[in-house]
């Protein structure tokens, strides 16, 4: 559907193999210049408001965003009345959790249902919407474990559903081990219970095929600049019997069916959708698999190295292609990637909270220690990735390890 400008990508690609080499797809992923060429006359020329109901330029804008909830929905095989597009998945996951459970409280819809589950490792603003409903809503929240490659633990999530569930919230591909989820077989254990399902769908396109994810979830999260699409735009999925049953985050004009009032950034809505019509297409299958044995290389120039690594999460067939989440022992990893700047771009799983730093809770659900989570750092390989870029990716880090003293084991350090 979008040919490929082979001049266009030569350029890109130049741009992405200067300094530094980029290891951070899953932090965020560059437009792709397919899909820039099809917004840059919405910046301009086709400029139009899509709620301008009264003239031709209005409807041509309405029928772009249109358009591109159409692509957006193929993607995960919903209709495009069911897309809801947001600033991005964290204004998206927010709908999610706090529409549908302040819109079942204030209509008393499911009195019973006071209990809200999420996985240990989801995304913080999933951990963050959740914590506002247990401190200012009166749900329980209550976390999910997974098993040390950060899979759901089937069994404890089926002993924890129950009549007085509302929502299970389980990322469908983890953001810091690559983790892909069985997301049908957790829809099966809950449907006989009558429990809403939402995915944080963001890592989704670039890992795996979800072209049946809206069949399993209820609700599903996606971000444009997770699939090489723009930045400042996401999508919610939200099954059409849901509508009625989610309370609006802010209100306004009443635009996307009254859940998501504000004039639509129509540029990037038709980004969006770009960037979804190239996610759904054959070629991606190809593409995960090159993009899998890069990052499979890149593991073995390290292992075959003199350093001691370990590689956190799951096995290659239940991870995301682009994902080598490695432990390197012995090592701070704040250390090897302060050594490595300017010249390597990756990080760790660590969050920032005011200049403190704190062990990553997704590494810390799988079992690490706070040690081994502090040396951890998540290298991720994707579109214009290239051999040269994992070569020099593996001979930066050897390098900037050479330079490094080992830091203390945790048993020296407890001696």
């Amino acid at each position: 559907m979008f040919p490929v400008a082979e001049n266009t990508l030569v350029t890109e690609k130049k741009m992405l193999s200067g300094n530094p080499v980029f290891a951070d797809y899953q932090a965020t992923t560059p437009v792709d210049p397919r899909v820039l060429d099809t917004m840059e006359p919405y910046w301009r020329e086709s400029f139009g408001n899509p709620h301008s109901s009264d003239h031709i330029i209005g409807w041509k804008a309405e029928k772009a965003t249109r358009t591109a909830t159409f692509s957006v929905g193929a993607l995960i095989g919903a209709d495009n009345d069911e897309i809801i597009f947001t600033s991005g998945a964290t204004e998206a996951n927010n709908l999610a959790l706090l529409g549908l459970a302040r819109h079942a409280s204030s209509k008393r819809r499911h009195p019973v249902r006071r209990r809200i589950l999420v996985s240990a490792i989801e995304h913080k603003c999933v951990l963050a919407a959740a914590r506002q409903l247990e401190e200012r809503e009166g749900y329980a929240v209550e976390h999910i474990p997974v098993n040390s490659k950060g899979i759901i633990r089937f069994d404890a999530l089926e002993k924890m559903l129950g009549a007085d569930v509302l929502l299970v919230s389980i990322m469908a591909v983890n953001n810091e081990i690559g983790a892909i989820q069985d997301i049908p077989r957790i829809a099966r254990l809950l449907a006989p219970h009558g429990v809403f399902l939402h995915c944080d769908a963001a890592q989704s396109p670039c890992a795996t095929d979800i072209g049946s994810l809206a069949e399993h979830a209820h609700l599903i999260s996606l971000s444009g600049h997770k699939m090489y699409g723009p930045q400042g735009i996401g999508a919610l999925y939200i099954r059409r019997e849901l509508h009625n049953r989610i309370e609006p985050l802010f209100y306004g004009g009443g635009q996307q069916d009254g859940l998501r009032s504000g004039t639509l950034p129509l540029p990037l809505c038709v980004g969006m959708g770009a960037a979804a019509s190239l996610c759904a297409d054959q070629a991606m299958v190809a593409e995960r698999e090159r993009v899998a044995r890069l990052r499979d290389a890149f593991v073995r120039l390290l292992r075959d190295s003199d350093i001691s690594i370990s590689v956190n999460g799951p096995a290659a067939r239940y991870r995301h292609p682009g994902n080598a989440n490695i432990l390197f022992h012995g090592y701070s990893a704040q250390d090897l990637l302060a050594v490595l700047q300017p010249r390597l771009a990756a990080s760790t799983g660590a969050a920032c909270a005011s200049g403190t730093q704190a062990p990553s809770h997704v590494l810390s659900a799988t079992g690490l220690s706070a040690y081994d989570s502090d040396a951890s750092i998540r290298f991720s390989f994707g579109r214009f990735s290239t051999a040269e870029d994992v070569e020099r990716s593996a001979a930066l880090v050897r390098e900037a390890a050479a330079s490094l003293a080992p830091v203390p084991t945790r048993q020296a350090a407890a001696a």
